[in-house]
């Protein structure tokens, strides 16, 4: 039975090392000006029944690896350590101390789990306190340990702090919209030469906003997060960057896939606009966790949470570092990222504080979803139904080849149109996807030119251009070319 609705409105030591290693992330490869996938547009956009919710992946838990991979002393002997009893043979003063600062750190997790945030952080204190008496030699392997501790404990403090500072109802308060140099630069940038985007797409945002802005209400998360689809990609569900970020929410393959974004010769989730909205929640609810403060998951959104923490690894001032302490060690696009995003915000916010009449947002978007299985072309299927195509094609974004899938799809279809779509099923023509390409990798090295790459591999420039998103021949030495070949 088609459905139909409609929407308006996150030994000891080795284990430490494994725990960093679950945070890592793909470098960054985020861009504000993505190339955008060709799909047709449909004149009179139709608001929107969704999907069935896409579950979040879990999200891992460093401590209880932590606990399950090393040898913890008892509480006992922890606190003999920590009393001053004499140490063990073979167990120097350095390796003492981090013993005591990853006891410590356990009695914090059990303070927290108790609700004790005064005990948590009195226990996280001692830690650290542990931690600085760790006189390790530059060369020791202990360092590393030391350094992974020290992050471990930085990122407990910051959650601690972060709870504190909001329960989850009064979340929405907790972005800091302050305007600086960086934040000018952006708003400048944004009212000058990228107005006609920002424009535009601040009229786009309305096929959406009502439904996402209820979906972060109902995670507690902040409504202005809705306007990161403003930096990520201009809210079109198709935006490609260079480093193969796709859709509205610029989502790699791999996060999208840990987030529950499939990918198939059909579909790829990270292009269908409900979907990837979900995975985006769940993913900044982990980063808004892990960090404390939302300036600094929204940079690890766009850089990733293992380049994060390592940058706040490396500081030496302090272990309570804000995004704006971090802001000079980051990359040029994630440094550019926050501020971009506070600048976006506060025109959406206060328009005439900043001299600008906004468009009128689109009218949000309506269909029905109709469960066909049958592969067929879009065209086909619109012809079928008496519509165009590219209205099919806008409601229906993550279909790759603009094609059903040969599995039980929701073909979303405007308001009325179900029945066509059932009725049509079985007399369309069959639709059978070519093969995956067959792809080479080539490492772009010195001395290479795309000609030259293109007549090794015994293809065309258009076709590697084609198949890497790329619009000009500039090469750049390490570069990752995937190269189409014959199979």
């Amino acid at each position: 039975m088609p459905s139909r609705s409609l929407f308006r409105s996150a030994p000891l030591w080795a284990g430490l090392a494994s725990v960093l290693a679950l945070f890592a992330a793909a470098g960054c490869g985020r861009t504000p000006k993505p190339q955008i996938l060709p799909a047709p547009q449909a004149a009179a956009p139709p608001a929107a029944s969704l999907p069935a919710p896409v579950k979040a992946a879990a999200k891992p838990d460093p401590e209880a690896r932590a606990k399950s991979q090393t040898a913890i002393p008892p509480a006992e002997k922890a606190a003999a350590v920590r009393a001053g009893a004499e140490p063990e043979p073979g167990r120097d003063a350095a390796g003492i101390a981090l013993e005591e600062a990853l006891a410590a750190y356990l009695e914090s997790k059990q303070a927290r789990e108790k609700d004790d945030l005064d005990g948590a952080l009195k226990a996280l204190d001692a830690a650290y306190a542990s931690l600085l008496k760790a006189d390790i030699p530059p060369d020791s392997p202990l360092l590393q340990e030391k350094a992974d501790l020290r992050l471990l404990i930085a990122q407990r403090i910051r959650e601690i702090d972060a709870s504190r500072r909001a329960p989850i109802a009064d979340n929405h308060k907790s972005i800091p919209l302050t305007i600086n140099k960086y934040v000018q630069r952006e708003i400048d940038s944004f009212l000058g030469p990228e107005r006609k985007y920002f424009e535009e797409a601040y009229r786009r945002s309305g096929f959406y906003r009502d439904w996402i802005q209820e979906q972060l209400r109902q995670a507690g998360l902040p409504e202005e997060l809705i306007w990161m689809g403003m930096i990520e990609s201009w809210f079109m569900p198709r935006a490609l960057s260079y480093a193969r970020a796709l859709g509205m929410w610029q989502f790699i393959a791999s996060t999208g896939y840990r987030f529950g974004l499939t990918r198939d010769l059909y579909v790829d989730g990270r292009m269908d606009p409900f979907k990837s909205t979900r995975a985006a929640i769940g993913f900044l609810t982990y980063l808004h966790s892990l960090f404390g403060d939302w300036s600094t998951a929204l940079a690890a959104y766009n850089c990733g949470e293992g380049f994060v923490q390592r940058t706040i690894a490396r500081q030496t001032t302090s272990y309570m570092d804000d995004f704006w302490d971090l802001f000079t060690r980051l990359p040029y696009q994630t440094a550019r990222y926050v501020p971009r995003f506070i600048a976006a915000v506060l025109i959406v916010k206060e328009p005439a504080r900043f001299g600008v009449t906004l468009p009128e947002p689109y009218p949000a978007l309506a269909f029905e979803t109709v469960t066909i299985n049958r592969p067929a072309k879009l065209d086909a299927w619109a012809s079928a139904m008496g519509l165009e195509a590219a209205e099919l094609a806008f409601l229906n974004p993550e279909l790759r080849v603009y094609a059903t899938p040969d599995y039980p799809y929701p073909l979303r279809v405007p308001v009325g149109s179900s029945g066509q779509a059932a009725a049509a099923a079985e007399s369309l023509p069959r639709y059978t996807p070519p093969p995956e390409t067959v792809v080479a990798i080539h490492v772009v090295r010195a001395g290479d030119t795309l000609s030259g790459i293109a007549a090794k591999y015994r293809t065309s420039t258009s076709a590697i251009q084609k198949l890497n998103g790329m619009r000009g021949t500039i090469l750049r030495i390490g570069q990752r070319l995937r190269v189409p070949g014959r199979g």
